[in-house]
């Protein structure tokens, strides 16, 4: 049997995925019951802060990070921060964001870039870069953490950076402590793969994992990678965060965590 080096206290369950078929607030107490300790929001801000920090509250739960919001979803928006002449736009959502991550105690903030405006590729890269900046900066005495994330072009066709090389080279142009690496390693298995030495070669500028495994973004014993040498790489690396469960199950969420009972997740 498999031996795990990564106990269940190190994963974090994402709940744009997991246990989407009961209510945002409901979601807490049933990974507790599952017993995670940490979680994640994708897109919170359909609910009151009031009512989500009673939630972690009432069951102990700690939120580790949210992302900004995508905006207008008639549009397919998904994300503001590349998008020349919408700055305002996103100020605004990052503020909202950065509202819901004070309140509620999450340390990271994933910021969504958005789409590739057609033939605005490099203008759109500036804005990025801009906006980043601005924005790390004006949260950085909160301690508050940035997350970028390449957002493979098959799930999501025309993002702004899909390449996690590419990130790590716009963050060394950010320049700014508080900007890092959401290394999905689903994501980057599906556009760049290497997966063990990319890790190793971007932890530096990591600031938060995330698993599924590809290339159907399922549970992390379906699919390609081999996520047992994952683990091990991560519990032998400096990253002590949590680890982001976002994959998608096949069935009801707790039906679906055979996975750590195989991989010896105790």
């Amino acid at each position: 049997m498999i031996r795990s080096p990564l106990p269940r206290s190190r994963f974090s369950v994402n709940f744009g995925t997991l246990f989407t078929e009961i209510p945002l607030p409901a979601r807490l107490a049933a990974a507790k019951a599952c017993g995670f300790e940490v979680v994640e929001f994708q897109f919170p801000y359909d609910h009151p802060i009031k009512e989500l920090k009673a939630a972690l509250d009432a069951t102990g739960m700690q939120l580790n990070n949210l992302n900004t919001p995508r905006g207008d979803t008639s549009r397919d928006e998904w994300g503001h921060a590349g998008l020349p002449g919408r700055e305002a736009d996103f100020r605004r959502y990052f503020a909202q964001a950065v509202d819901y991550a004070t309140a509620l105690g999450a340390p990271l903030i994933h910021v969504m870039s958005g789409g590739v405006v057609p033939g605005q590729h490099e203008a759109g890269l500036t804005t990025y870069i801009a906006n980043i900046r601005e924005a790390a900066r004006s949260v950085a005495d909160r301690g508050l953490t940035l997350l970028l994330e390449p957002l493979n072009r098959y799930d999501r066709p025309g993002n702004l950076v899909s390449r996690s090389d590419d990130i790590v080279a716009l963050i060394d142009e950010i320049g700014e402590p508080n900007v890092k690496l959401m290394f999905d390693f689903y994501h980057i298995q599906v556009m760049e793969g290497d997966l063990l030495r990319r890790y190793e070669r971007h932890m530096p500028h990591i600031g938060h994992v995330q698993i599924a495994n590809a290339p159907l973004r399922l549970a992390p014993d379906r699919g390609e990678i081999n996520y047992p040498a994952i683990f091990e790489a991560i519990a032998a690396s400096p990253y002590q965060g949590p680890i982001g469960l976002e994959y998608k199950p096949t069935g009801r969420t707790e039906d679906d965590f055979g996975w750590m009972e195989a991989f010896g997740v105790v």
